[in-house]
């Protein structure tokens, strides 16, 4: 492979890790944050309370965490992410409740505060590397897009099949798999879900490899 052959190749893989929406989906490549997915998100309306939560939080929390990894918090920067997630939260929670009632927010039980420990919010902290406001926010964005679609699929698929209906109106008059209602059918649709999420994106990538190649 000559020098070019690999900056273009290298420079696809770039392209394709930053696409975190498809082709990099923290859900489906890194099974990121499947607890409300397989629980919660049993039918749109849950999910898009999740999804409202989810992009109030984890964007802020990891713009704050960047700014406050600036000071020598850094070295506590499992600690950081956690105690900005709190933090966060409850003006999550102050904003949630204003937009549902307390019975609807009782739909996601634990799940939706169990989002500030969620991996999907908590995992940049891993990485040793401070991270620049502006990288924490456009990754941040990104990242809440790519959750917000699976999590969306997930809940559309099981809701109709698990009650044959779309947000509460009613498609079928039966419930195909009413399995897909429960936990271990939330399981079984993800796992589905992911196959064939990753076999269309590994066609996608095939074809973007070739297409390289032929420039070159």
């Amino acid at each position: 492979m000559t020098h070019e052959e690999q900056m273009r190749a290298a420079a696809l893989a770039k392209r394709i890790k930053r696409d975190r929406v498809f082709l990099n989906n923290p859900v489906v490549m890194q099974g990121l944050g499947l607890a409300p997915l397989i629980v919660a998100a049993a039918t749109l309306k849950n999910a898009l309370m999740l999804a409202v939560a989810v992009a109030l939080l984890l964007t802020p929390t990891r713009v704050v965490a960047a700014f406050l990894s600036k000071f020598p918090l850094f070295r506590f920067r499992g600690l950081t992410y956690a105690l900005t997630a709190a933090a966060v939260y409850a003006g999550v929670l102050a904003v949630m409740t204003r937009l549902y009632s307390a019975a609807d927010i009782g739909l996601l039980g634990l799940y939706l505060p169990l989002l500030c420990a969620d991996p999907i919010v908590l995992k940049r902290y891993e990485r040793p590397q401070r991270e620049r406001i502006r990288t924490a926010l456009k990754k941040g964005v990104i990242t809440t897009a790519g959750y917000v679609l699976a999590m969306l699929l997930t809940a559309a698929v099981r809701e109709f099949l698990g009650t044959g209906c779309l947000y509460g109106h009613a498609l079928l008059g039966y419930s195909p798999l009413p399995i897909a209602s429960l936990p271990m059918g939330g399981f079984i649709v993800l796992a589905l879900l992911i196959a064939a999420w990753r076999g269309v994106t590994n066609i996608i990538k095939r074809q973007m490899a070739l297409g390289v190649k032929q420039q070159a």
